[in-house]
């Protein structure tokens, strides 16, 4: 007799709600992980009382009231709501695209009748310079969705360092739609629900893998890839998935971001948690000062220091995290290739968004967690 009925590959928000469902139905799992902790890329650190977000802003949002009452019947979530800013060479703008952004870059412009006809008259200029053709690549593409100011201070050099590529190389379909708000509303989400675990997102993981048996700093390829049916009935793998295949096709390609983090001797360094700097005149895209997800209000003061991290966007390389597939022709094709060897791999789930190859936020990765029928 096998001794798990469930060997999990990974920790994150699917693994963790895989093994919480699988343990309601009296199924045995052990739950590995590579990484040092639990959870995956919502772990958070507790520095000098504030929980920092170690792998970058996680701010859960969703209208899925099923989903929203889950995470919230093992930890309450608090009120908190995205609003970033966006600073440009010193310039500040609200985020989403909204009457206080367009307001900010148009003195003269105060009634959505007014932002209206400015982004209109712009797009029609950049309509006009296509001849008729559709947009062939992000620049062009942003410039008919937005005009020329929005898309020079707020888009164009942000882009490029999210991506490390000039927006004309970038695929026009990188930019489907950009949301334009004619009214004063900075709420980054249009979902009914959002906020933030109460004590941070450890709380919400170890909740969900409460009498799971877990092992960190465990590599599955190391130990169990060769074996791992000696040991469980099925295999949840929420890794790589060109990995798992032994890159036997190719390798897919990421972008990942890595960030310095410091503390600040002071209780409030940039009045909001999430600032993105859309010019090339720093190196990073975004600061995140992690206490604004959980202290609001005069409360900001009640801690005397604040921990603040700079988040840069790079090119995946061998040992780092990858985060976003690159989801160009080339890259989808290979990732089609892939999924049709795992559809014939014998009792082994692939889930999560580095074994689909698909960008999942933290809602719709759990949606999809207990989407499943084991």
């Amino acid at each position: 007799m096998k001794q798990y009925d469930y060997l999990i590959v990974g920790a994150g928000l699917f693994g963790a709600t895989c093994a919480y469902r699988l343990h309601q139905l009296g199924k045995k799992c052990l739950v590995i992980d590579r990484r040092p902790h639990l959870g995956g890329n919502v772990y958070c650190e507790n520095i000098e009382g504030i929980h920092v977000h170690t792998y970058g802003a996680h701010i859960f949002h969703t209208s899925n009231k099923q989903v929203w009452d889950f995470v919230n019947s093992f930890v309450p979530f608090n009120r908190y709501t995205n609003s970033p800013i966006a600073n440009y060479k010193g310039e500040l703008y609200n985020l989403p695209f909204n009457m206080n952004t367009f307001c900010q870059m148009w003195p003269d412009v105060k009634t959505p009748q007014e932002a209206e006809t400015r982004i209109n008259e712009q797009k029609a200029e950049a309509l006009a310079a296509l001849g008729g053709r559709e947009p062939q690549n992000l620049e062009e593409q942003a410039l008919c969705l937005v005009g020329k100011d929005i898309f020079q201070k707020l888009i164009k050099e942000y882009t490029e360092k999210q991506w490390g590529r000039d927006c004309k190389e970038l695929p026009a379909f990188i930019i489907k739609r950009l949301p334009v708000r004619f009214v004063f509303d900075n709420n980054y989400f249009n979902d009914t629900y959002q906020g933030i675990p109460i004590g941070g997102y450890n709380v919400l993981i170890e909740k969900l893998l409460e009498g799971i048996e877990t092992k960190t700093n465990c590599d599955f390829f190391a130990e169990y890839k060769d074996h791992w049916q000696e040991v469980a009935d099925k295999l949840i793998y929420t890794g790589q998935l060109d990995e798992y295949f032994d890159f036997c096709l190719g390798r897919l390609d990421w972008r990942t971001v890595t960030f310095k983090t410091r503390v600040e001797n002071k209780p409030n360094y940039q009045g909001n948690a999430v600032m993105n700097f859309t010019s090339h005149e720093k190196p990073y895209t975004r600061v995140i000062e992690h206490k604004h997800f959980e202290q609001f209000g005069q409360a900001v003061y009640d801690v005397p220091k604040t921990v603040v991290s700079e988040e840069y966007s790079t090119e995946y390389k061998s040992g780092m995290e990858p985060y976003y597939p690159v989801n160009d022709a080339r890259n989808n094709a290979l990732a089609e290739q892939y999924k049709q060897l795992a559809a014939k791999e014998k009792d082994v789930l692939f889930g999560g968004r580095l074994a689909e190859y698909k960008y999942y936020d933290m809602a719709p990765i759990i949606e999809r967690a207990l989407s499943l029928t084991f």
